[in-house]
């Protein structure tokens, strides 16, 4: 039966899902508050299908027999309140694609390492000759990839905003990779921003796979606490795991049914303590689909990275210039900071998402010898390092920030943009603050 569905936000997510809306045959409308892009406007019109922006006509959205909601727009903006009190079904995009394909769906997330391993897994598949699409956060909307393409495989990148309108959405493989605090400016609490990581292993059966950081605090009590009844391959540094992966003298096992396998950790392409568990995680999940050993092993060691995280730009004048602006949150900078040598030259700052900096000062008293602070109020990272680091410094653009750092430093210097915090006072997003970044190194 056709259904009215409106979609709420005409970003990727948005316009893919209008796009598969239509072809099932509904009538689609699409409303977003702010303005649409050309690109995005472009595939509408193509489509014959009814859109508005710059505003939500309730008219037009109160008469849905149900809303996808893109994952951006929070849960108390106004036309979102005025749905639920009409009793309309708020799904999200994933939701509604899931609905729509048979494929095996391999759903990643967590606070940090979910692009990266989401990236590796879709790697080693590609690697592999599955027929495999990579979705969620990355690349071309779920919806839109459930509309065109034909794949037998998804690897689908979830946030926890995206993973919030999910009701009987299945991922036959769930991975956690870790829970920090995170978003909490939009959580009531952790335990909310818990309880929405944890939607990926709702609706799972015995017959489905859980994979998760066995070391983690969070994890392990909240492991304890729900019955989750897909088979559990956890990994971990320091534990010996009997079906998953775990690093014993510096040597990752991974074991799986019969099919156990070893690799150094000098072998892996991804260096630093985090991206051993993402590549034990990657490891793990194609394991279990059966991919021969040689194949895992051969793509952990030749993966290029994800641009934006930890993402060598040049080495001017001996200083060598780091990306890391994908690490929005304290624990992404944590693991930044404790992958790097010392004489560290750190970029930090943009929206707090209620950090707690005190995490980091064994660190930045360690290896951080100058602050340069990227935001419009940076007043918090002064009052968390002063005392602890001589020389901080603020700045209000990408260009500045890099001059900045380029003058505090001399030769084999490191200079770390790890903002801890989200992009949006100064860039549109993360993106965006990273590539300003490596066009201000490139011109200095």
């Amino acid at each position: 039966m056709n259904k009215r569905i409106v979609i709420l936000g005409a970003g990727e997510s948005g316009v893919g899902s209008a796009v598969l809306a239509k072809k099932l045959g509904n009538d689609v409308f699409v409303s977003d508050f702010g303005s649409i892009k050309n690109v995005y406007k472009k595939k509408l019109n193509e489509k014959n299908i009814s859109w508005e922006d710059e505003k939500h006509t309730e008219s037009m959205i109160l008469n849905a027999d149900e809303i996808i909601k893109s994952p951006g727009i929070s849960e108390k903006a106004p036309i979102v309140i005025k749905a639920k009190e009409k009793n309309i079904p708020i799904i999200s995009e994933i939701e509604f694609a899931g609905r729509h394909t048979d494929a095996f769906k391999i759903c990643i997330t967590g606070s940090n390492g979910k692009t990266t391993t989401t990236m590796l897994i879709y790697y080693i598949l590609s690697n592999a000759g599955l027929n495999v699409g990579i979705a969620g956060n990355i690349g071309k909307s779920f919806a839109l990839q459930v509309a065109e393409e034909k794949f037998d495989y998804y690897v689908i990148e979830l946030s926890s905003f995206q993973l919030d309108g999910m009701c009987n959405f299945k991922a036959e493989m769930a991975i956690i990779m870790n829970i920090t605090p995170d978003h909490l400016d939009r959580y009531n609490g952790m335990q909310d921003y818990i309880n929405s990581k944890y939607r990926i292993v709702q609706n799972q059966t015995p017959n489905d796979y859980f994979i998760f950081w066995a070391e983690d605090q969070i994890l392990i009590q909240e492991n304890k606490k729900r019955k989750i009844l897909s088979k559990h391959l956890p990994f971990a540094l320091n534990t010996e795991i009997e079906q998953g992966a775990f690093v014993c003298e510096n040597i990752i096992k991974f074991k799986y049914t019969n099919k156990d396998f070893d690799m150094s950790v000098n072998e892996l392409a991804l260096k630093g303590q985090h991206n051993t568990y993402n590549s034990m995680a990657a490891g793990i999940a194609t394991q279990v689909l059966k991919i021969r050993k040689e194949v895992i092993r051969e793509s952990l060691s030749s993966f290029k990275g994800v641009e934006h995280r930890l993402e060598s730009v040049l080495k001017v004048q001996g200083i060598e210039f780091i990306n890391d602006s994908k690490a929005t949150n304290i624990n992404s900078t944590w693991y930044a900071l404790e992958s790097m040598n010392d004489k560290l030259i750190w970029i930090v700052g943009g929206v707090d998402k209620g950090n707690d900096y005190s995490l980091l000062e064994d660190l930045v008293r360690q290896k951080v010898k100058a602050i340069v602070c990227l935001g419009k109020d940076n007043e918090k990272i002064h009052n968390a390092f002063k005392g602890i680091v001589d020389t901080i410094v603020d700045t209000q653009s990408a260009s500045e920030a890099v001059k900045t750092a380029y003058y505090l430093g001399s030769k084999d210097d490191t200079v770390l943009l790890s903002p801890a915090c989200a992009s949006f006072d100064l860039f549109n997003n993360y993106e965006e603050r990273g590539n300003l970044f490596k066009k201000a190194v490139r011109d200095l």
